[in-house]
């Protein structure tokens, strides 16, 4: 980030999660993991560090634990450098006695812990979002503009419309009205003026990607004037708009995809198995940082492999892994079939003293001769020998000790045992 930009980053770390269940049921959206050795936190991160910003903070609340171990263990910055990732937690102060009720009170509850340090501009991202994003051109769309708050906008149909925030936005690239989720009635009103081979694909609606730069000023009076407000979308950014500020649309024409719900969550990690995925892993500047682990390289007898991911430390005897993503440390048993699943791997390995004399026992892992077919396989799970996991659309959503059944995807719990010969959905 050039000098002249002075700029912090508050990445918000969510709510309770409750349309990733049971992904979130132990840990925040921000901890899930992703691509196989990542998770969501590092993608606004990493978009931060490769965009030059290098102060964030991420406020956290519900089933923060695990993010908070990641982050500690992940982002350390050598002492020649200025930069941090620091987690904000929920807490009772003398201003306020309750946990964030929103977006909004998020931010406003945190800003006095920015008070020691220099800045005149607020990036505010989503922790549950995958995209690549330069924000050090948005920072300078935004001074360019003389912008008050800059919101980061994507052209979808009208199909997509009504389930975001949606900007009416003149030629020069300021905002006029803005309407929460508006009903398919009120679109023909809602269009915005976009390049030529966006109108002919009907991508005229500009939605709000949850992505904001705020000047300081404009910020702080903004939580002055409207202290009950909650939330950006229902409440600040309506008043800004309402109030005279000069608020600008950041217009953002590539990938990105908001994690909100289990089969969103799945098709955005099968789609980075692709030939060409929209969102690229293999890239030579937008790297996507993570924690590094000392793993070893996955081994593989006997596999075929057809466009799928495998994450390192895996020890693979399976007959067939097809369009699925391996996550690290993963066992999987001989002749056992993965398709388009997404198995999230180990947190530790068993030994092998463990699994020679606790022969009666399930391992961590997969084993043998099993079917997994679109499925969400959490970590550290024990799947026996011979066991059918087959989800499928016809399945309806229900809810055991052990999975769920969610949009005719089998999400198998974390930790979860399932014994020798077991069948589900199919």
């Amino acid at each position: 980030m050039s000098a002249i930009i002075k700029m912090v980053c508050l990445i918000l770390g969510g709510g309770q999660g409750s349309r990733l269940y049971p992904l979130t049921s132990s840990r925040s959206k921000p901890a899930v993991p992703i691509g196989g050795k990542y998770r969501l936190i590092d993608i606004p991160i990493s978009n931060c560090i490769n965009s030059g910003v290098r102060r964030m903070f991420v406020l956290t609340q519900f089933n923060s634990a695990s993010l908070n171990r990641h982050i500690k263990n992940t982002y350390q910055f050598d002492s020649f450098s200025p930069g941090f990732v620091d987690i904000l937690a929920a807490e009772q102060t003398p201003g306020s006695d309750k946990w964030f009720q929103g977006t909004a009170d998020a931010v406003r509850q945190s800003m006095h812990h920015l008070s020691s340090h220099e800045y005149d501009y607020v990036l505010i991202l989503s922790g549950d979002q995958l995209y690549q994003m330069d924000f050090k051109q948005m920072a300078e769309f935004h001074i360019s503009q003389k912008a008050d708050l800059t919101i980061a906008t994507i052209p979808v149909v009208a199909k997509e419309a009504s389930e975001f925030g949606i900007m009416k936005v003149d030629k020069k690239g300021y905002i006029s009205s803005f309407i929460e989720k508006p009903a398919a009635p009120l679109l023909p009103d809602w269009t915005s003026p976009v390049q030529n081979t966006l109108k002919k694909k009907g991508r005229e609606y500009l939605a709000s990607m949850g992505i904001y730069i705020f000047k300081k000023e404009a910020l702080e009076k903004l939580f002055e004037d409207h202290p009950d407000a909650t939330d950006f979308g229902k409440a600040i950014i309506p008043a800004a708009i309402q109030s005279g500020y000069s608020v600008a649309s950041y217009q953002f024409d590539d990938y990105w995809t908001d994690i909100g719900n289990i089969r969103s969550f799945y098709e955005a990690n099968l789609e980075l198995c692709g030939d060409i995925p929209r969102y690229n892993l293999f890239d030579n500047h937008k790297r996507v940082f993570t924690r590094s682990r000392a793993l070893a390289p996955s081994k593989f007898f006997g596999t075929r492999l057809n466009k799928s991911i495998v994450a390192e430390g895996c020890i693979i005897h399976a007959k067939l892994i097809d369009y699925s993503l391996i996550g690290i440390r993963s066992r999987i048993g001989a002749k056992t079939v993965v398709k388009n699943s997404i198995v999230m791997g180990n947190d530790f390995y068993q030994t092998l003293e463990e699994i020679v004399h606790k022969k009666g026992e399930i391992h961590v892992g997969i084993g043998k001769n099993c079917h997994i077919e679109q499925a969400i396989i959490d970590k550290d799970c024990r799947i026996g020998d011979n066991v059918v996991i087959k989800g499928g659309d016809h399945l309806q959503n229900i809810e055991t000790e052990m999975y769920c059944i969610v949009d005719g995807i089998i999400v198998v719990k974390k930790k979860a045992i399932i014994p020798s010969g077991s069948k589900i959905g199919a």
